[in-house]
């Protein structure tokens, strides 16, 4: 690991952590653009000005854009989506592991 990748890493976390920054990625994940308005039913809870701000940090981070249709993945943002791709199976053997320590 070089010099640079633990700090892009924690850059990438940061951006990634800021509350819906993942939902707003994983509803784009079809491919298909999407309005404000759509988007923000597809993300679900977020509020107008969170998911305005969200675009903007994921828009600055060159993670998505606006087409003539609405809102899409950029392919750097695609390419992030498809090295996450694991992690809903992921997520589910983890949650049924945790179910399991449960008494």
């Amino acid at each position: 690991m070089t010099a640079k990748e633990p700090a892009a890493l924690g850059q990438l976390l940061s951006l990634l952590e800021a509350r819906y920054a993942l939902r707003v990625l994983w509803a784009l994940r079809d491919g298909h653009p999407q309005t404000f308005r759509l988007l923000q039913d597809s993300v679900g809870g977020v509020t107008p000005n969170t998911l305005n701000t969200r675009i903007k940090e994921l828009r600055e981070a060159g993670l998505m854009g606006h087409g003539d249709d609405g809102y899409l993945l950029t392919a750097a943002g695609a390419d992030l989506l498809k090295r996450l791709s694991d992690l809903p199976a992921f997520a589910t053997r983890w949650a049924a592991a945790q179910a399991r320590k449960r008494p």
